[in-house]
């Protein structure tokens, strides 16, 4: 695209802001929902697919008093999951003479032209680790195969909404939703992460405006906490941090076009016990603690820059896979209607 910079007439004297109003772009939260809260940078500049291994084992045991004859044995199953990767590029040709219009501006182009190109290929990235570069590969974490799906149900007062749900009943069905996404993965009673990826408006509300009610009993923080407060702090008192995330783009891509909630438990924790351990296979190595994973090649955009007549040729790049979560009772898609 050309450098928009029209001639303008000036009054004189005058004087002019050296300072720029830039148009401000929503910097999304989806990172934190990765394990480690950044991409993985495991890609080399041509690979096609990403493969991980997966391992399974069943042990069957004899018991009796005697020695058995015939004893059964472990099956140990090895199998394998896939996603795909993807090259994202743009490109930017100016000259000198584009410089100079952007100049007039007090605008300097190359500088401005790689932040644009971070900036979309950033914003691409978002898309794909949230909606998949293909849906219909079951690419991006919303689309994660057998993830949890629930949609928030009435109070008991018979409210549907957001904005006029009951405060208290709220933060207990987040509480409720953290735990059983903790329990499915056997995780209850040990420290982690977990993190809530939803649109402004939901996490705002959460944080900001739902002061828990005081009524005829005492429920925690009523009259001075919000139903965030309330989430936070119960969970940090049995050791799990919540990281609340914003991105706008969640704003009707819940069930029946209600906002969605991503409730990603990004990291793994081999759960364990001292002493006699029912859970002592997981101790294999090498394993991942990452449960919610994007891969990359570089840790920033690569920039070419080639001359052509007239001025220069600049081609941004990055090589990405959809966001993926080889553990689906790590995501949690709640559908929440404002």
């Amino acid at each position: 695209m050309p450098v928009i910079a029209p001639a303008r007439v000036l009054v004189h004297p005058n004087r002019i802001e050296p300072n720029l109003i830039i148009t401000i772009a929503q910097p999304s939260g989806f990172a934190q929902g990765l394990g480690g809260k950044k991409l993985r940078q495991l890609l080399s500049d041509n690979d096609k697919v990403v493969y991980q291994n997966h391992v399974d084992v069943r042990t069957a045991v004899a018991a009796q008093q005697a020695a058995a004859n015939v004893l059964p044995s472990a099956t140990i199953t090895l199998d394998y999951i896939q996603t795909l990767t993807y090259l994202i590029r743009t490109r930017q040709d100016y000259n000198e003479l584009d410089v100079a219009d952007a100049g007039e501006y007090n605008v300097a182009l190359p500088a401005a032209y790689r932040l644009a190109a971070r900036q979309g290929i950033n914003q691409f990235i978002r898309a794909a680790f949230i909606y998949g570069v293909n849906a219909s590969n079951s690419e991006g974490i919303i689309n994660t195969p057998n993830a949890t799906a629930v949609t928030l149900p009435p109070d008991t007062f018979g409210d549907t909404t957001l904005r006029t749900y009951d405060a208290g009943q709220l933060a207990i069905w987040f509480n409720a939703q953290i735990q059983a996404a903790l329990q499915s993965m056997f995780r209850l009673g040990m420290p982690g992460r977990a993190v809530l990826l939803g649109p402004q408006r939901i996490i705002g509300t959460l944080q900001w405006q739902d002061i828990v009610q005081v009524t005829s009993y005492q429920r925690p923080g009523a009259g001075t906490a919000t139903t965030g407060q309330v989430v936070s702090k119960i969970s940090d008192e049995n050791d799990v941090t919540i990281d609340w995330a914003y991105d706008d783009t969640l704003i009707g891509k819940g069930a029946g076009g209600t906002d969605a909630v991503l409730l990603l438990v990004p990291e793994a924790v081999v759960p364990s016990i001292p002493g006699i351990n029912t859970n002592e296979f997981a101790k294999l190595s090498p394993t991942t603690d990452a449960m919610i994973l994007q891969y990359t090649n570089v840790a920033a955009p690569i920039e070419i820059t080639t001359p052509i007549p007239e001025g220069l040729d600049v081609v941004s790049m990055q090589r990405i896979t959809s966001g993926w979560a080889p553990r689906s009772n790590a995501v949690n898609i709640l559908s929440l209607p404002y």
